[in-house]
């Protein structure tokens, strides 16, 4: 509540003055949920790191058979190299010594 008072100088002057004391200061204390916001937020990021992992791990299995495939294709060709080898070797006959002078 205010206060007012009036000061009277001696040249005639009044000066009237307000006063108002400040109201205490009220402090609002929050309490904090109960941690079930951190808790599903922990199992949502373990999930996420689940997902991707299974990701990763797909794609290096992926790469390997992808590997092996590129590995059986070269034997093939390789083998079928060895084969028409052996094929152009039959196909000529073997020639008979020259004749020494």
């Amino acid at each position: 509540m205010p206060t007012e008072r009036e000061i009277q100088h001696p040249d005639g002057r009044v000066e009237r003055i307000t006063e108002t004391t400040a109201a205490p200061t009220t402090v609002v204390e929050r309490r904090s949920g109960s941690g079930m916001g951190a808790i599903v937020a922990l199992i949502i990021g373990l999930l996420a790191v689940l997902v991707i992992g299974y990701f990763l791990m797909n794609m290096n299995r992926n790469d390997a058979i992808e590997s092996n495939a590129v590995a059986g294709a070269a034997e093939s060709v390789g083998n079928a190299a060895d084969n028409i080898g052996d094929a152009a070797r039959d196909a000529v006959p073997e020639r008979a010594p020259a004749p020494a002078n």
